[in-house]
């Protein structure tokens, strides 16, 4: 279905496009025709994986740039234009702070790592977010937002449902509440596109309607259809390749919708009301929590977009009542609640955005873009907890050495699930290329 969203999200960018005022296709005809059937088509092409320590991986993705050094890397003997309002605090790890507006990551840094040196030169967000989830710097100029806009590219989320494939009855690779930016599978196909979620799981009347039957279709109308179909393609048999396979796969577009395991992994609302409370009642905090039951299902990779980071303007009161509060309580409960269910090691949990922002305070009380000097936070997957990698100097403007790129994160990363990131794969104009495009192995992390 069509989808055309005109309506204020309250997440626009400084060049005054919103995120959902663009035209999208719905979850079931998302990327260039994907349906339930072209989304099962996962298991044709998936490799047998190699072990990993990480089963699944969740992207926490801060749309817009959240601010370095008012989270992560805070410069309290800076000029009050650069260090800006807040104070910071001591966390579970002697010598490590955080800012004052992030207790409930403070009381757990003993359980992820803060990487202070990410570093790259796109101060752009749909060409910073393009290389964030690709690996490769973007053939367009900034502002170009079709969704997503990653055409030959394929993104990390597409690369785990390549490379590793379905748990079950879970799709390998799903987007939540919206479609990511540059969350498409490139040229690897719609058979490795997100399924996307299209609702928002802090709404109180959520749901997934793609694994539900519709009301008006009854079981005996359903069951009828299904013979209908299998007459048809028995009068057709023996069918071969494209034909033969999408038979199969519409099979098992029915088995999802008919599956009590998917039900039962979207049902967020089966969860307890103090679990919920614990993630925040926010889009991130649910989105979180939703991530969690659907890598507990069999999901190999949740992408979970949350915007309105892009703070150009008067950044600080929204910084410190909304933006940074619904961060602190989904990250911080997300690995918790992981750990508690004995998921954390076998779950990479990665929080992180397209940039960082300036560490001068421009004139209008906020802070521009700058992809110079970011922090990443790694949690779980065999990551090493309680550390602090990499430094910025005495204004947080770039790494002091080492900087690590984004070649070099999706390296460890995908490496952590036992992906080759040194296979290469042909364009269908015979292009070489190699799932990562160089970079090395961030070994203090593993």
């Amino acid at each position: 279905m069509f989808n055309l969203r005109v309506g204020n999200s309250g997440s626009g960018f400084c060049d005054g496009i919103s995120r959902r005022k663009m035209l999208r296709v719905g979850a079931t005809g998302l990327f260039g025709g994907l349906t339930l059937p072209h989304l099962l088509n996962w298991e044709a092409t998936a490799a047998s994986p190699r072990k990993g320590p990480a089963k699944s991986l969740i992207l926490l993705f801060l749309e817009g740039g959240p601010s370095t050094i008012d989270m992560w890397d805070m410069k309290p003997d800076a000029p009050k234009e650069v260090r800006g309002p807040y104070t910071q605090i001591p966390t579970s790890v002697p010598g490590t702070f955080v800012c004052e507006h992030l207790p409930n990551c403070a009381g757990i840094a003993h359980k992820y790592t803060i990487l202070r040196s990410h570093s790259h030169t796109d101060n752009g967000h749909t060409t910073g977010y393009h290389y964030c989830l690709t690996g490769y710097r973007p053939n367009f100029p900034d502002g170009n937002n079709p969704v997503p806009n990653n055409e030959l590219y394929p993104s990390i989320g597409s690369i785990v449902s390549r490379e590793l494939g379905p748990l079950g009855s879970i799709p390998p690779y799903v987007n939540v509440p919206d479609p990511m930016a540059a969350g498409g599978p490139g040229f690897y196909g719609a058979e490795h596109a997100p399924f996307v979620i299209e609702t928002d799981p802090v709404q109180p009347d959520f749901e997934v309607k793609d694994v539900n039957v519709l009301d008006s279709v009854s079981r005996r109308r359903s069951k009828t259809r299904q013979r209908l179909l299998a007459g048809i393609d028995r009068r057709k048999r023996p069918l071969a390749g494209r034909a033969g396979a999408m038979s199969k796969y519409y099979e098992k577009a029915q088995d999802l919708i008919t599956s009590p395991a998917a039900k039962k992994a979207f049902d967020i609302n089966s969860e307890p009301d103090s679990l919920r409370k614990k993630y925040g009642y926010t889009s991130l905090g649910q989105c979180a929590l939703l991530a969690r039951r659907l890598v507990e299902a069999g999901c190999r990779f949740v992408g979970v977009d949350h915007g309105s980071w892009d703070t150009h303007f008067t950044c600080f009161p929204s910084l410190e009542n909304d933006l940074i509060p619904h961060a602190d309580l989904a990250f911080s409960a997300l690995v918790n609640d992981l750990d508690e269910r004995g998921l954390l090691e076998s779950t990479l949990v990665v929080m992180m955005g397209e940039m960082g922002r300036t560490p001068k305070v421009n004139n209008q009380a906020g802070r521009d873009h700058w992809s110079m000097a970011q922090s990443v936070l790694f949690a779980g997957g065999g990551i090493k907890p309680g550390q602090v990698i990499g430094a910025t100097d005495k204004h947080a403007s770039a790494p002091v050495a080492d900087p690590v790129g984004v070649e070099d994160l999706l390296k460890t990363v995908l490496g952590q699930m036992g992906i080759d990131t040194g296979k290469t794969y042909y364009t269908p104009l015979g292009r070489p290329v190699p799932i990562v495009n160089g970079g090395k192995v961030v070994k203090e992390l593993v």
